[in-house]
């Protein structure tokens, strides 16, 4: 852990490696020893592929993030209001453009702002504070580069009356059931009674309209996908040729989730040289690189509410695309279901 100071109101701590580098691969090593071959999202999210994703919240077929950023536009004041002095924790920040319709309602309040960016692209953390300060003469920002579960091990005594943890963007449909019971505990073990929750859920909707989403037109999403191989070979010293696999993704009704696969199109092996791995491919097989889970909206709840978190206010759009959740967490934590 390196903690370094770039100006007065900006303080990061390098959890990780720049594109959160944190362990010996073993991830990857399981996750392609399945019988249905599989890596961790977050091999996403070097800075090339944090600002493909960037693009992809722009793209017209890409509903989540405007559809989101509609209900904060309206939300953001009450949010403030019900919350009241409040830092701001943002899991996965990114470029931090929804972020600002929270700072600025924080603001028209007069509210101190604090705001804690946690993200495994050092890139995209940095540059996006550094245009944050410049918008804010007031911010302070302590940001820190690498995962969830180190940063939450990471996060300093709040200064602020009270302290809300955001995870906005659909994000937690990235974690299947068990993985998202897993989540929740950690995240609920890093927050103090009476402090707050705001999450951003993907509800359920046709199945053309969700898989469009993910199969753009412009291919965005598949070189999104693509660049998680790339990551690999840099990372790991691994041999993936991007040209011998294709983006494929479809919704699964039976698990009401998007996946996001890598199909293999032909028969190949790759080898990951600082790894001493070697994989082999069927013509066909797939890596499957993410799942995006689509809510029902009480189901998710009643899954905080087995946490100790109550349900504060709930914002969706007109058509009942999406859920903005504020939760808090109970003052006597009664947890359930264990």
């Amino acid at each position: 852990m390196r903690v370094v100071k770039e100006a007065a109101r900006f303080e990061y701590t390098r959890l990780s490696g720049p594109a959160g580098e944190t362990d010996d691969g073993g991830d990857v090593i399981a996750g392609l020893s399945g019988a249905q071959k599989t890596l961790p999202c977050r091999y996403f999210y070097d800075d090339r592929g944090s600002a493909l994703f960037e693009k992809i919240c722009e793209l017209d077929e890409y509903y989540p993030s405007r559809t989101e950023r509609g209900i904060l536009e309206r939300a953001a004041p009450e949010i403030a209001r019900l919350t009241g002095p409040s830092e701001l924790v943002e899991l996965g920040s990114g470029n931090a453009q929804k972020t600002r319709l929270l700072l600025d309602a924080h603001a028209q309040r007069s509210h101190p702002l604090r705001f804690l960016p946690i993200d495994v692209s050092e890139g995209m953390l940095k540059a996006s504070a550094r245009e944050l300060l410049s918008l804010y003469e007031d911010l302070h920002i302590q940001g820190f580069s690498g995962t969830y579960e180190q940063a939450f091990a990471a996060l300093p005594p709040r200064s602020s009356a009270s302290r809300m943890l955001m995870f906005l963007g659909g994000t937690i449909g990235n974690f299947d059931a068990r993985e998202r019971d897993v989540f929740l505990e950690s995240a609920t073990s890093a927050m103090a009674p009476g402090e707050y929750f705001l999450i951003g859920a993907d509800l359920h909707k046709d199945k053309d309209i969700l898989e469009a989403a993910y199969n753009d037109s412009q291919g965005v999403t598949a070189e999104f996908n693509l660049n998680m191989l790339r990551h690999l070979n840099r990372r790991f010293g691994a041999n993936f040729v991007l040209d011998r696999f294709a983006h494929h993704a479809f919704y699964n009704i039976d698990r009401h989730w998007i996946e996001m696969h890598l199909r293999s199109l032909g028969d190949q092996s790759v080898v990951f040289k600082d790894l001493g791995f070697e994989v082999t491919f069927k013509a066909e097989e797939t890596i499957r690189t993410e799942i995006s889970g689509k809510f029902d909206l009480a189901a998710l709840t009643a899954e905080f509410a087995a946490k100790g978190w109550e349900k504060v206010a709930a914002w969706t759009d007109d058509r009942g695309w999406f859920a903005v959740v504020l939760f808090r967490l109970r003052p006597d934590r009664i947890v359930t279901g264990q």
